[in-house]
């Protein structure tokens, strides 16, 4: 196994873990290596019920990932309103969305050849 692909597979991990931390609903990973001409290896899709709950999840994302593998959002945006904000970790981009939001946008129907896994929610 390459060192990049443990890499993205850990940075995956420390995601997940820091939305579940923070209680984030509907979690789901869009694989999208197999489709051409795409802007990263993986998007993650989650949902907050608030603004305040987007926020939460976000730094709690930041929290997981700098404290375990030290490594940072090469760019984040949306943070001003909290209804969809994007974290750019190059190979991988978070997004987390209020539901409302994330129905209207859809990205997992934009995205559609991508593999799907939903990630069951421990709580």
């Amino acid at each position: 196994m390459t060192k990049e692909k443990t890499n993205v597979d850990q940075l995956i991990t420390l995601i997940i873990a820091g939305i579940e931390e923070v209680k984030g609903k509907e979690i789901t990973i869009l694989d999208l290596r197999e489709i051409e001409n795409t802007v990263c290896d993986y998007f993650i899709v989650c949902e907050g019920t608030s603004n305040t709950q987007v926020n939460a999840i976000v730094n709690s994302i930041q929290k997981q990932v700098s404290k375990n593998s030290k490594d940072k959002p090469w760019h984040i945006e949306g943070t001003d309103n909290a209804e969809w904000v994007l974290l750019d970790y190059v190979n991988v981009v978070v997004h987390v969305f209020q539901k409302h939001i994330r129905e209207y946008y859809d990205i997992e129907s934009l995205w559609g050849d991508a593999k799907t896994t939903q990630i069951e929610s421990s709580y």
